[in-house]
């Protein structure tokens, strides 16, 4: 089966949907006839493979309200031949070359529905139409879980031909080992051995990230470690400045992976504060799970109190909520053994829900409905 991925970028950048992106096609090189299409972040058009997946990278002209244009992504998708086309939305670039690309209709297209466009109404009014006129092509549309199924109004005219198809992450990466511990052993360390708090993700609005800073406020003795920049930064630091947690607060930037990995292995729990739909799934979620964290999370119309369950893995309290956010803190924070007994629940859903191997198998198992219904063996 020859099946090219249309993305938004690929590895080793890194955001949600490109991890997802990476982790399916290392799941499915070997297995299909497998090539990549995304943008690049400079002006030029790079071909390459990256663990033995084809990549072309389209050169970016400009980027507009987080949009890359990309002129000669049409003529590089009319180019290839492929029996099944698998796009990855919102990513407006993609749908207009796809419209706008003169490859017959006689391939199969799946769709990964990742999120509702939900603050660049503007946006929105111009890419809607062309939108929905890609996903009533669709063979099928993967969501990540039942509930952006339920809530999603852009779905809602296509909800027969959609799929339930949970991310999933490679857990091979997330093993205890003493090299790791020793590190965890040092971050602790580095904190006199404070009860912590992590969280994970770029500093814009809606991953809610002030509401945790305002919350720890009522958090006696506990440090917050973000990781992550972004735009909100300087506005985030004075927060914490005029909210008397400086000192409990630290901003850690980017890291890399061994780095995060020692502070999901040394932390008490995971918050995710996140306060609107644009959190679709949370990735972090899963690799938090995967290293035994218990996760605070919130109580969205989208995946993410799918992926960690209230009293099952962690808690789950209204977004935007302080006062809540700050007595599941204390709670977590007061009860090691019950920490421990959602950390351990949460590795086990993650093993047998979400992992990258099972996410491989259900997509695959989409792509051989949509052939074989189509008159073509997979």
């Amino acid at each position: 089966m020859k099946v090219l991925q249309l993305g938004k970028y690929y590895a080793p950048y890194r955001g949600g949907m490109e991890t997802h992106l990476s982790g399916l096609c290392e799941e499915l090189k070997g297995r299909v006839q497998l090539e990549v299409l995304v943008s690049n972040t400079a002006p030029r058009t790079v071909h390459e493979v990256v663990k033995g997946v084809p990549v072309t990278r389209c050169a970016e002209l400009v980027k507009v309200a987080s949009t890359s244009l990309n002129p000669t992504l049409p003529l590089e998708l009319s180019r290839r031949r492929y029996e099944l086309l698998h796009m990855h939305f919102p990513h407006p670039m993609a749908v207009m070359g796809y419209l706008g690309s003169v490859r017959p209709r006689r391939h199969g297209l799946v769709i990964t529905y990742h999120s509702d466009v939900v603050r660049q109404k503007r946006l929105l009014k111009v890419y809607g139409p062309f939108m929905q006129r890609a996903l009533a092509r669709a063979d099928a549309i993967l969501v990540g879980s039942p509930n952006y199924v339920e809530s999603s109004e852009a779905l809602r005219p296509h909800r027969d031909r959609c799929h339930v198809v949970p991310f999933g992450i490679d857990v091979s990466r997330f093993v205890r080992t003493p090299a790791r511990e020793a590190a965890a052993a040092a971050v602790r360390a580095r904190y006199g051995g404070a009860p912590l708090l992590m969280g994970v993700g770029r500093l814009v609005y809606y991953k809610g990230f002030d509401h945790a800073i305002r919350a720890l406020r009522e958090v006696e003795d506990a440090h917050l470690l973000l990781v992550g920049d972004g735009p909100l930064r300087a506005e985030l630091e004075a927060l914490a400045r005029a909210c008397g947690v400086a000192g409990r607060v630290h901003f850690l930037g980017n890291l890399g992976d061994e780095e995060l990995l020692a502070l999901y292995f040394a932390c008490d729990a995971y918050v995710l504060s996140s306060v609107t739909r644009a959190e679709a799934f949370a990735l972090v979620q899963l690799e938090a799970l995967a290293c035994g964290l218990p996760v605070i999370n919130t109580a969205l119309d989208s995946g993410v109190p799918f992926v960690s369950r209230h009293e099952e893995s962690g808690l789950t309290v209204p977004p935007g909520d302080e006062a809540a956010l700050a007595t599941a803190m204390r709670r977590m924070l007061a009860h090691p053994e019950q920490r421990r007994a959602w950390g351990e629940a949460g590795r086990a859903r993650v093993l047998a829900e979400f992992t990258q191997a099972r996410m491989g198998e259900r997509v695959l198992a989409v792509y051989r409905e949509v052939m074989a219904a189509r008159g073509v063996g997979g």
